[in-house]
């Protein structure tokens, strides 16, 4: 049986799967439900530009966007995010698994920011679909992205905004460029993603200055993180706090990769949080 670093790293240079991907559900009834379903949707031309949908097999509890890490670097893919897309459409959740362009394929800056919006908004044309609830859950920095999808219908370049965010799961989330770029987290990541130093137009970037959200963020990290600091969300939920907004805190004694962990108890607290949206 593969171990849990042996998994996420198959997970993470896993090629794209045979549609559709069938996965047996994790509750008791699971025998008598139907295998969840995969199916993949473009969004534009890109390669990188598709999602993947994966639907429950008994009535939704909601849409769950599942946006991946890497650094926003092309090394990494959307194969992150699909053993937690099929974990949460094994609980009742439609899922949303979103591929974008990154650095070194054609995104950064505004392309990776034009692919999240649109590939949210791609939802509005997927057929029987109740998009009353639209979470995003990302990890590191598809953390950042999720959280900033969050706000993006306040800027000109992607609003209106056809699909809005109701709630936000940032887990491990670089969400104060800033201080990231200043810090040299992923080795000039925020640099290389956004080709420019910090200054006023950070701000159409930056989830720290785009406070206060008018959904609720969840910030679930590890205080063992040595990739991305936990101070990433504990300044965030702090500043948040005091501009107005609804933000959490979950902190756990855990690293980086334990959040995207479907055994972990950090994925089962995330789990917790959607179930009492």
């Amino acid at each position: 049986m593969l171990d849990r670093r042996d998994f996420l790293a198959l997970a993470a240079t896993a090629g794209l799967p045979a549609f559709p991907v069938l996965v047996s559900c994790g509750s008791e009834d699971a025998a008598e439900e139907p295998p969840v379903k995969a199916e993949r949707f473009g969004y534009g031309p890109d390669p990188s530009q598709y999602a993947e949908l994966y639907r429950p097999p008994r009535p939704s509890r909601g849409v769950v966007v599942v946006i991946h890490g890497g650094f926003w670097k092309a090394a990494y893919d959307a194969s992150l995010g699909r053993p937690l897309a099929l974990d949460l459409a094994s609980r009742g959740w439609t899922a949303w698994n979103l591929e974008y362009r990154r650095v070194g394929n054609g995104g950064g800056r505004p392309e990776t920011f034009d692919d999240v919006a649109a590939g949210i908004d791609k939802l509005a044309d997927v057929p029987d679909l109740d998009r009353s609830t639209v979470v995003t859950v990302g990890h590191s920095a598809g953390g950042h992205l999720a959280t900033w999808a969050a706000a993006r219908g306040r800027f000109p370049d992607w609003s209106p905004a056809r699909v809005p965010v109701t709630a936000v799961v940032s887990q491990a989330g670089v969400l104060d460029l800033v201080q990231a770029y200043r810090e040299d987290l992923g080795g000039g990541a925020v640099a290389a993603f956004l080709g420019a130093a910090p200054g006023p137009a950070y701000r159409a970037w930056d989830p720290q200055q785009q406070l206060p959200l008018d959904v609720p963020v969840w910030c679930v990290h590890g205080n063992e993180d040595v990739t991305v600091p936990v101070s990433q969300s504990t300044g965030y939920v702090e500043a948040a706090r005091a501009a107005g907004a609804r933000a959490e805190l979950v902190e756990l004694p855990t690293d980086h990769m334990d959040v995207i962990d479907p055994s972990s108890e950090a994925w089962a607290r995330t789990v917790d949080i959607l179930g009492d949206l």
